[in-house]
């Protein structure tokens, strides 16, 4: 498999006989973080969070982020001990989605109420779930979705989030859709991209931005049709696969298109973070270092077009 730039090759504990061993509860834990923390780094991402500032957003900043996420390392570390320690069943997906609660109050106690990460930690948790124990990125991700696809007799009733809203609204996949399904826009989207250029020489960043760009040319994202409709998603569906079409992030006319789309999803208050959120997964899977090298999911990149 090959890892673009920096993507944490290299860094494999090993056990006698020279193979590589399971990655730690901890490991897990460490990488999950540093993918939420490589995604909020990343930029410039249009109407995103980055080192610019808040992009379509007034509530957070680059600092919160990355507050957010350490503040979440414990609870990655809770959900791979308990997916260590409990066969895949109900019964692991109830103590997930206790754990998964647990953590949205540890995220916004850090963020003084602003939800910065509850899309990733849903994603990213079941990730983290899903490679504890497992062999392969195929296998982590296989369990990831029959976790997901399992009901959470625990859940208590209450209101419902925005993507959940705007998922009955306009009849899409939303998160839970995207995890039961395999992660297709991580798994056969945004991971080949970022093989591809690393396979070609890119530089990491640009890679990881065409990566985003692609899942946002293809993603019902929840966070934008809750914010601004059918219409709100075709800007950002058009735009993203513009910048692309000009080359991506690396070129010159590809960059003016990312900074036109960035500009014009700021003035309409467009966060494309269901992207964001599944480019921050297909990191984590990335970093993993698995114990067996992974052939990949045998699916097909168009498999997510509609």
């Amino acid at each position: 498999m090959t890892r673009p730039p920096g993507s944490g090759a290299g860094d494999e504990p090993m056990i006698a006989g020279g193979g590589p061993a399971a990655p730690s509860a901890a490991l897990l834990a460490e990488t999950a973080v540093r993918a939420l923390r490589e995604e909020a780094l990343l930029g410039p991402k249009p109407g995103l969070v980055d080192h610019r500032g808040g992009g379509a957003h007034d509530d957070m900043d680059l600092p919160l982020l990355l507050a957010s996420a350490e503040a979440l390392r414990p609870v990655f570390r809770a959900v791979a001990d308990a997916s260590e320690r409990t066969a895949l069943g109900v019964g692991l997906r109830e103590e997930l989605g206790r754990l998964g609660r647990a953590g949205d109050r540890v995220m916004l106690r850090a963020t003084r109420g602003v939800n910065t990460h509850r899309g990733a930690l849903w994603a990213l948790g079941l990730l983290v779930a899903g490679a504890a124990g497992a062999r392969d990125e195929r296998e982590g991700v296989r369990r990831a979705a029959r976790l997901a696809a399992l009901p959470d007799r625990r859940m208590p009733a209450g209101a419902l989030s925005n993507g959940e809203r705007a998922r009955r609204r306009h009849g899409v996949r939303g998160a839970r859709g995207e995890a039961v399904a395999g992660f297709p826009h991580v798994v056969d989207v945004a991971l080949p991209r970022l093989r591809r250029a690393g396979a070609a020489g890119a530089e990491r960043d640009v890679a990881r931005l065409d990566a985003l760009l692609e899942v946002m040319s293809l993603l019902d994202d929840t966070c934008v049709l809750h914010r601004g409709g059918v219409e709100g998603l075709r800007m950002v569906r058009r735009g993203a696969s513009r910048v692309l079409a000009e080359g991506g992030a690396g070129t010159d006319s590809g960059r003016a298109a990312l900074m036109d789309l960035d500009r014009r999803l700021r003035s309409h208050r467009l966060s494309p973070g269901g992207s964001g959120d599944l480019l921050a997964a297909a990191l984590f899977l990335d970093m993993v270092p698995w114990p067996e090298p992974s052939a990949g999911t045998g699916r097909e990149v168009v498999a997510c077009r509609r």
